[in-house]
């Protein structure tokens, strides 16, 4: 077993965030997503592309989402997208805001 610090890793990285997935737990079945945005940013875009599906947590703050669903993502509410639907992030808040994307292989998506 091993810890990641995905919080760390998502400060330190340019884009403000960062994938614990296969190079990093030799799994292919599954991902995550540690992702920060700050205050105003916006256009952090999430698409699962085909054979894939993501459940994207808000876990600080909530985020304003256009796209294939549009709308407000409370803190602690999530949406769900398939294949090659997708949308896009932006942090209305005066805060950080903190996301989780979970995915992995839709129905019949196996690599």
């Amino acid at each position: 077993m091993k810890i990641f610090d995905l919080r760390k890793a998502a400060l330190e990285s340019e884009e403000g965030e960062t994938v614990l997935g296969a190079r990093q737990t030799g799994s292919h079945a599954c991902y995550m997503i540690y992702g920060r945005l700050a205050p105003g940013e916006e256009g952090r875009l999430v698409r699962p592309g085909a054979g894939h599906e993501e459940i994207v947590l808000s876990a600080k703050g909530g985020l304003s989402v256009s796209g294939y669903f549009t709308g407000m993502l409370p803190e602690g509410s999530a949406l769900h997208l398939s294949g090659d639907q997708e949308c896009r992030l932006e942090n209305p808040g005066e805060t950080d805001a903190v996301y989780i994307i979970a995915g992995g292989h839709a129905e019949g998506g196996h690599h």
